[in-house]
């Protein structure tokens, strides 16, 4: 075989073989190329399938939520136009158990501690019965409560106090306990004690109160990932 004709094999041999490793280059650059656009556009899929899932989620949610408000709205107007209120006072009137329902619920949970207000609250129940209280004292717990004006989960906080009421008749003492038991707050007797004649009578009461902080509602964001 010639020289010529071998060269020329040879150099056929090699332009196929260059040929080939540019296809298997080319082949291979367009497969990685093509698993990872997959994977990119897999990737997308999922996470706009997860989004419309919790978007279709909030949505629900947001209807519920509109429902139950419309349904609280109804039920609160008919709370609050009631012509006699729920401690049997007038809706328009002015007298200590007058007013509407709503004013009555904050009147007797009131959202911020204020320890002067209840006893303004008990030294008014007992003047209102023409009797006087001779002392009254509890513990100001102003400083220390003053931090707790919200939270999502609020629960009534107790607010003790102890009065006593001299020169007094027994009708008139039991008119008190009544008029205690019937306040727009809620008054909770812890103790008692009397001594004296039926028309000179001592009482010394042992008893609490409450208030409960604001409920706080938090609006968070969530990042989806």
């Amino acid at each position: 075989m010639a020289a010529g004709e071998t060269s020329t094999k040879r150099l056929a041999i090699d332009k196929a073989q260059a040929r080939m490793v540019a296809v298997v280059g080319v082949a291979s650059f367009l497969t990685v190329f093509c698993l990872m656009a997959s994977k990119a556009v897999l990737s997308t899929n999922l996470y706009q399938a997860k989004l419309t899932t919790k978007k279709q989620a909030a949505h629900a949610q947001l209807q519920k939520d509109i429902n139950a408000y419309n349904s609280l709205s109804t039920h609160y107007d008919d709370f609050v136009n009631n012509t006699t209120n729920i401690i049997n006072g007038s809706k328009d009137g002015t007298g200590a158990n007058d007013g509407d329902n709503s004013k009555i619920i904050l009147d007797a949970l009131p959202y911020q501690y204020n320890f002067p207000a209840v006893t303004s609250s008990i030294e008014d129940i007992v003047s209102g019965l023409g009797l006087q209280i001779s002392s009254i004292s509890g513990t100001d717990d102003q400083l220390n409560q003053q931090t707790n004006t919200s939270s999502p989960t609020p629960t009534a906080v107790q607010m003790p106090f102890t009065f006593s009421v001299n020169h007094a008749s027994y009708d008139g003492i039991s008119q008190m306990i009544t008029r205690l038991q019937q306040s727009i707050r809620p008054i909770a007797i812890d103790k008692i004690s009397m001594n004296g004649s039926k028309d000179d009578m001592s009482i010394t009461v042992t008893a609490h109160t409450y208030y409960q902080p604001a409920k706080s509602v938090d609006i968070s964001q969530k990042v989806l990932k």
